[in-house]
């Protein structure tokens, strides 16, 4: 049996600074009609920085949309046109202030494809070299480095809940690791 939902109409219900929102009339493969409001993202990179140590440097942040302070890998949203790479090392430098020498792509996740397009490129960043962070104006980021070990018994323990991380920490140590 066929899974594909058709479009048969949609509409834009909000247009905001980083998304949209469209609801869509579908037809389901038996004919009967359904809505989906639907996120339109244009996508966002994050980024496993590593350092020489071994240490994996997680940024901690408030998050509106939950009320909590989460430990995260550094992310951000893709700006038009922009290239992936220049994504990602715009972004590490914002948030932590790491230049990386080299970065690497893990794998390609949708965080929540129930009701966003928005697609996560998750990238390794290694040979790591400071500098000043340089986090946009309604950013309170704080960076904290910490051993993988730490890292894998808080997302374990329900500590670390943020899915591009532990996606990004998972990947990374088992490729790392292989």
């Amino acid at each position: 049996m066929p899974m594909y939902e058709r479009t048969v109409s949609k509409r834009t219900v909000f247009r905001g600074k980083v998304f949209g929102v469209q609801r869509h009339q579908v037809v389901l493969p038996g004919g009967r009609r359904a809505v989906r409001d639907l996120i339109s993202h244009p996508g966002a990179v994050a980024v496993v920085p590593v350092l020489d140590d071994g240490r994996i440097v997680l940024i901690r942040q408030f998050r509106k949309a939950i009320e909590q302070v989460l430990c995260e890998i550094p992310a951000g949203t893709r700006e038009k046109g922009e290239r992936l790479a220049v994504c990602v090392r715009r972004e590490l430098a914002e948030e932590t202030g790491y230049r990386a020498r080299k970065i690497k792509r893990l794998v390609t996740i949708y965080p929540v494809p129930g009701y966003s397009s928005e697609m996560i490129d998750i990238y390794v960043a290694t040979g790591l070299t400071a500098s000043a962070a340089n986090p946009e104006a309604d950013e309170q980021i704080e960076v904290v480095p910490m051993k993988p070990e730490r890292i894998v018994k808080m997302i374990r323990s329900g500590t670390i809940k943020d899915g591009k991380t532990i996606a990004g920490i998972l990947c990374y140590l088992g490729k790392h690791h292989e």
